[in-house]
């Protein structure tokens, strides 16, 4: 679950995953790929104009060189945000995660990790590290001012330090999808033993959070003696947005997740029965219904599995055909992801078909004899049926 400057759980597929659109990689860290998104140039650009007449202030007569001076101003304070980034990223990996990408964008960056915390602990360490970078490098940026010359790097220090105290201090916000909500998700996991309870009090805390940004605008005079303008308006409601559909993503996402242990394997697969690849398709159609098999799992000749028989290929093959085509050639190659353990349940099983999507599973006991199939559309009822309860 992205947020404005913060770690982001994925369950992609493992290795390295195609790059968004509208993405482009510049880099790497620790073997993860930095992607910059298109929003970024248009945060920049605008960076840089905001940023020129206070360049224009302290060195006069710069003329167009002051938009460029602006724009390596925002490259800059976007290295800071690509720190915070890769803290979250290293501590998790050295943690036991997968980390797909950094990505740089208009909110600032998001770094998306493979799979969910498994303990409280790590949910926090790995969210707090970010905002503990980003007051570091304001505070190291902000010490560095005390001792710089007036000028283009002195300005830009104080730049610097005001925005990542500000991407700090707004990030230990309590509420998701913010840093700080993680923090709090592990507070109450830890507490309580229930991690979706955890997220889902972290979402109410980003829901009242983007109430109380979007109500800024309303006390801002009264408490500081200035005006909102349009920027501010636009920005608000920008942010409050973003937060109010994060922490409601949160809570759905929880809600949902409440409901997986009930989704087991085993019970769910399909009797199976083993033939021969060359075996003939008619024949083999003709022993499943005879053993009443709901699926068909072709083995090689030294007896290991090496193919499903796909149930709507065998549908789409007309019956006076089945004769003379061998059973291997309706039967998906059982290529790396498509052997699971006969245990798997709940998230893990869900990870598993989200990371190699199929029609059909094969399921293996620990010894590695075949249990049965698992059909997707079998586990997509069943979800649906929990759901209901």
């Amino acid at each position: 679950m992205p947020d404005p400057i913060g770690p982001a759980s994925s369950e992609g597929p493992p290795g390295r995953p195609q790059r968004a659109p509208g993405t482009l990689r510049i880099g790497s860290i620790a073997g993860i790929d930095v992607l910059v998104t298109s929003s970024w140039f248009i945060v920049a650009l605008l960076i840089s104009l905001t940023f020129a007449p206070r360049i224009e202030d302290a060195e006069p007569g710069l003329g167009f060189w002051k938009y460029v001076a602006g724009f390596v101003f925002a490259v800059v304070l976007y290295l800071s945000v690509l720190l915070h980034e890769a803290s979250h990223a290293v501590v998790a990996q050295r943690l036991g995660y997968g980390v797909n990408s950094i990505t740089l964008h208009f909110l600032g960056g998001m770094t998306e990790i493979d799979g969910q915390s498994r303990r409280p602990r790590h949910e926090f360490w790995i969210a707090v590290v970010g905002p503990l970078t980003s007051i570091a490098v304001g505070a190291g940026a902000a010490a560095l001012w005390f001792v710089v010359p007036d000028g283009l790097v002195r300005l830009a220090l104080q730049g610097l330090a005001g925005a990542n105290l500000i991407i700090g201090v707004l990030n230990l916000v309590p509420g998701l999808p913010l840093d700080g909500g993680r923090v709090l998700k592990a507070a109450v996991w830890g507490a309580s033993g229930n991690q979706h309870r955890g997220s889902i009090v972290a979402g109410w805390g980003g829901r009242i959070t983007a109430l109380a940004l979007l109500a800024w605008p309303l006390v801002m005079e009264p408490l500081t003696g200035q005006q909102p303008t349009v920027l501010d308006l636009v920005l608000v409601f920008i942010l409050g947005l973003f937060l109010w559909t994060g922490a409601t993503a949160a809570m759905a996402h929880a809600r949902i997740r409440q409901r997986l242990p009930a989704l087991v394997a085993r019970p769910l697969a399909r009797r199976t029965l083993t033939v021969p690849e060359d075996l003939p398709l008619a024949e083999a159609v003709r022993r499943a219904q005879e053993a009443q098999a709901g699926s068909i799992v072709t083995v090689a000749a030294d007896g290991s599995p090496a193919g499903i028989v796909s149930e709507a290929a065998v549908t789409a093959m007309p019956a006076e055909r089945r004769p003379w085509v061998a059973v291997s050639a309706v039967a998906r190659r059982l290529e790396q992801g498509l052997t699971l353990p006969a245990t798997v349940a709940g998230e893990d099983l869900i990870l598993a078909i989200s990371r190699r999507p199929a029609e059909e599973y094969l399921l293996v006991e620990a010894d590695g004899t075949i249990y049965g199939v698992l059909s997707t559309a079998d586990v997509d009822r069943a979800f649906r049926d929990n759901a209901r309860r």
